[in-house]
Formats: structure tokens, C-alpha cells, sequence
């Protein structure tokens, strides 16, 4: 034994290896937030309002591929089953190793206080990790969070530039949303 050498117990090494090696597996399989890579693949009306929280309208199926490569984990699609699209997206999105989450808006009558609830219980599940949140165009997310902003206190028109800051660019809805906020 070298003099002056400090003895480790055999259980506090063994221990410390094992939460080394937990912690190294676990950052080995979570790869980096690539945002350059998301923003490359041009995804209709794109926003990032909130580090890896995005928004945009449709994706393609090559843009989920690009978007699950760049680590984003899951897909919140805000489409209603009747609206088309040229492949089965909640099929796409599994296969790529992403999770997928539905809530059905139905247009403007769709941006209520229970689906802007649902979506904000579905993104309190995530735990920050990344997630891209679309529907056709990216106004019904905007809508959505304007809701949500105007729950946490905003004023209206605070609330209108939030959903717009989301990607809520639709004149019309940001009419229906405000005459929506305005009688609240």
C-alpha cells in the first residue's frame, strides 16, 4: 500500500462506476438538437418560438426523416383525420423513432380552451424534449398558444402577437381568435 493513499471502498467504487456508466449510455443515445439541419429542410412556415419546441405547418415525409436525424423526438399534428395528406403520418413518424401525439382542430372552431389545454399537457409530458408541433399551415398552433397566452394573463393583443409569434399569420383567425379573447 502507498503511504498516504486513500482507501476506497470496494461498494462506493463499484457504485460510482455504475452511475458513470448510466450517465454515459444515456448521452450516448440522446443525440444533439441539430435546429441548422430542421431549418435546412425548408418545412412550411417553420418557426422556433421556444428552444426545441417548433412549429410549422405540414411536413413531407422526407421532412420528419430530416427532423428525426436532428433529434427531434415527437410530432404533435393538430390536422383532423379528414384533412389529406399523401401518407400515413402517425406510421411515418413511429417508424422513425419519433412519438406521435393527435389533437384534432377543426378550424377556427377548433381553437378552444380544450385543445390549447391538451396541448400544453402533452408538451408538460416532454420534458423539454425536442418537439414539432404543425397543422396544415401553422396558424392553428399560433391560435392555440394565443389561448394559452391569454390564459396566463396576457392582454389580447399580447396574446394575438404570441399566436403570431407561433406562426398564427392568417388574418382572418387571428380575427376569430381575438373576437374569441375579446368576449373572455
Amino acid at each position: 500500500m502507498i503511504s498516504g493513499a486513500i482507501r476506497i471502498p470496494v461498494q462506493v467504487r463499484v457504485f460510482s462506476i455504475t452511475v458513470f456508466s448510466v450517465l454515459l449510455a444515456a448521452c450516448a443515445s440522446t443525440p444533439a438538437f441539430d435546429l441548422e439541419a430542421v431549418q435546412a429542410a425548408e418545412i412550411t412556415n417553420l418557426r422556433v418560438p421556444e428552444g426545441g419546441i417548433l412549429s410549422s405547418g405540414q411536413p413531407t415525409a422526407a421532412q420528419l426523416g430530416v427532423a428525426a436525424r436532428s433529434g427531434v423526438r415527437h410530432v404533435i399534428n393538430l390536422r383532423t383525420a379528414g384533412e389529406e395528406v399523401a401518407f400515413n403520418e402517425s406510421e411515418v413518424v413511429d417508424s422513425l423513432g419519433m412519438e406521435y401525439h393527435s389533437i384534432p382542430v377543426a378550424g377556427g372552431a377548433g381553437i378552444n380552451a380544450d385543445n390549447a389545454q391538451a396541448l400544453a399537457d402533452i408538451l408538460a409530458d416532454l420534458n423539454g424534449e425536442p418537439v414539432l408541433i404543425h397543422c396544415a399551415t401553422g396558424n392553428r398552433v399560433g391560435g392555440l398558444m394565443a389561448l394559452s397566452s391569454f390564459a396566463d394573463g396576457a392582454s389580447v393583443d399580447s396574446a394575438i402577437a404570441e399566436g403570431a409569434r407561433w406562426g398564427m399569420t392568417s388574418e382572418r383567425l387571428q380575427a376569430i381568435v381575438r373576437e374569441n379573447l375579446s368576449d373572455n
